[in-house]
């Protein structure tokens, strides 16, 4: 066995990663009495692509919704899930490990620690039209949460995507998001006092130009990295496993770089691989993933490089849907070093999603996976899908926002940066449809076509084509004022306009198997001792992302069944 002189420190368990998989395994670990905890993050702010994103976790049977009178079990939960996820994909063990314990994760961190979260009463499952399907209630958001109790430590949070932010510094949550964006009934009076209580909170605009009050990923995250400071675990920043450390094929440590310097750290207990995905490595992206595939696409954190996935193919760890990720459309403002979800504003109506032959191709207001998903199985050389442009009138312009473009209202078009827009290819404007198309490089008469039926559809509130608007999920993302159909608007008032919307993501979805324990497995199934993973750099639990959260929810379900794994603890 190894000596305590062979290593540069030493802890019972070393967590790589502080997203929210990586947190939830360390403060479950600690509160089920293995205490000895270090977290390791490779970035200098800490929260990784949680941080970064909405913050939904999808757990059914949460104590918030059955605090709500929401009627909710497992097997209907795993009714629904059934119907889009395969054995093959995912086995019994792992889809019957989450639903089991999800809750059970949930009610942990409740009671034991400073997490908490608000039921989704009105986000559906993404696949309303099938059994088991629920309309709300599955996914939850984190609660709002002061800056200010981190202490310093504000400073190094990762804040949530400037996409969730009033002017790039007022957070606001999922359901304001949906009011704010979509310019919903009270959306100005929300806006106002959000933006009063910023102007007025002046002992903190003296420190930072953000709110104080976190919202989304960040607010999630910083409930966990509060809950880590209330016991003294200590978080190093900066620091990059390098390698892991083996001893008779247990792992026992690990390598890492931090401050220009390679250190051993010993783990006595194990080892928590919480990485998250390889979505910025380009390498492994043209590897593995299907085309047209681009890391400057992807809306996860630069720093997820594949770090996690690469240590466990060089230790012969079993490996599963690596050619996947977790897809959703970006749009990339020049001058913006992360992209932006385009979730909201594909679906509202009067826009339309076209390929360069001026065609629609999905129905835009579906959920984003599938969306995306079709992207790709209709690409081909000879109809390629990419480059694909949002087009959109001057009515649209005036209601909606799109990426950075707020409406026309709020950003009039000599506020727009017009040139350097159209230099990067990036948005284009015109006085007719078939200027549009020349300026964007697509199909005059295709688009031309597109529209005229656009136009029709939206008249008769049916979509014959791609059924835009039939299911639960698409309305969600609707205007309720639009009649007949939330999500069909006409495209017939010039100026037209365009945005360049790329076939992105938010991380990458395939790593390494493991058992209901998290415990990372060799090829053969055998376990590999002292080894645990969870989130984008194991194996994905709901691969066909049901509803929103579904990466946040197993990420955390599986942190919380290494931790009982590494303790001996049974709940």
């Amino acid at each position: 066995m190894s000596t305590e002189q062979q290593w540069d420190h030493s802890f019972d368990v070393v967590v790589v990663g502080s997203g929210n998989g990586g947190m939830t395994a360390a403060l479950c670990t600690y509160e089920m009495g293995t205490e000895d905890v270090l977290v390791i993050e490779k970035a200098d702010l800490y929260g990784g692509t949680s941080s970064i994103s909405g913050g939904g976790v999808w757990i059914p049977g949460n104590r918030y919704a059955r605090e709500a009178g929401a009627e909710d079990s497992a097997a209907k939960a795993k009714t629904y899930l059934r119907q889009l996820i395969t054995e093959e994909a995912v086995p019994e063990y792992q889809l019957d490990a989450f639903l089991e314990n999800g809750p059970k994760m949930v009610d942990f961190l409740h009671e034991r620690t400073r997490v908490r979260y608000e039921t989704l009463e009105h986000y559906p499952d993404y696949y309303t039209n099938l059994d088991g399907a629920m309309d709300g209630h599955r996914s939850m958001e984190p609660t709002t949460f002061d800056a200010s109790e981190l202490g310093d430590e504000w400073r190094n949070l990762r804040r949530t995507h400037p996409m969730m932010h009033i002017g790039g510094r007022i957070g606001i949550t999922q359901v304001e998001a949906a009011v704010f964006v979509g310019q919903q009934p009270g959306w100005m009076k929300m806006a106002g006092k959000l933006m009063l209580d910023y102007i007025l909170d002046i002992p903190w605009r003296l420190k930072d130009k953000f709110h104080r009050r976190l919202a989304t990923g960040c607010a999630g995250v910083a409930r966990l990295r509060a809950s880590m400071q209330d016991r003294d675990m200590p978080l190093w920043l900066g620091t990059s496993m390098k390698s892991l450390i083996q001893e008779d094929g247990r792992v026992v440590g690990m390598e890492v770089e931090r401050e220009g310097k390679i250190l051993r750290i010993q783990a006595r207990k194990g080892v928590v691989l919480a990485a998250g995905g390889f979505e910025h490595n380009q390498e492994m992206r043209e590897k593995y993933l299907p085309t047209p595939t681009d890391h400057n696409w992807s809306a996860g954190t630069l720093d997820n490089t594949g770090d996690a996935h690469q240590e466990g193919l060089r230790l012969g760890a079993k490996m599963h849907r690596l050619n996947e990720a977790w897809w959703c459309n970006t749009i990339s403002p020049p001058g913006e070093e992360i992209p932006r979800l385009s979730i909201m504003e594909k679906s509202y109506p009067g826009s339309i999603v076209v390929n360069p032959a001026g065609e629609r191709f999905s129905n835009e207001s579906q959920n984003y996976m599938t969306f995306q998903l079709e992207t790709f199985a209709k690409h081909t050389v000879e109809n390629p899908t990419y480059p694909t442009w949002q087009v959109f009138d001057a009515d649209f312009r005036a209601k909606y926002f799109v990426g950075p473009i707020y409406t026309s209202q709020l950003m009039p078009d000599f506020l727009v940066p017009w040139k350097r827009y159209e230099e990067e290819n990036f948005m284009a404007k015109a006085d007719t449809i078939r200027e549009l198309a020349a300026k964007i490089s697509v199909d005059a008469d295709g688009l031309e076509k597109t529209v005229a039926k656009m136009n029709q559809y939206a008249s008769a509130g049916v979509d014959d084509e791609l059924h835009r608007g039939e299911s639960a999920y698409d309305r969600y993302y609707g205007d309720p004022r639009n009649e007949p159909n939330p999500c069909l608007g006409p495209v017939k008032k010039a100026p037209y306009y365009a945005v360049r919307v790329d076939p992105g993501d938010f991380g990458t979805q395939g790593g390494m198997v493991i058992t209901a324990n998290a415990e990372v497995v060799h090829e053969d199934g055998t376990v590999i001792q002292g080894l645990y993973a969870c989130g984008n750099c194991s194996a994905p639990t709901l691969p066909c992302y049901p509803g929103p959260g579904s990466t946040l929810g197993p990420s955390m379900t599986f942190g919380y069944q290494a931790a009982k794994a590494i303790t001996g603890y049974t709940d």
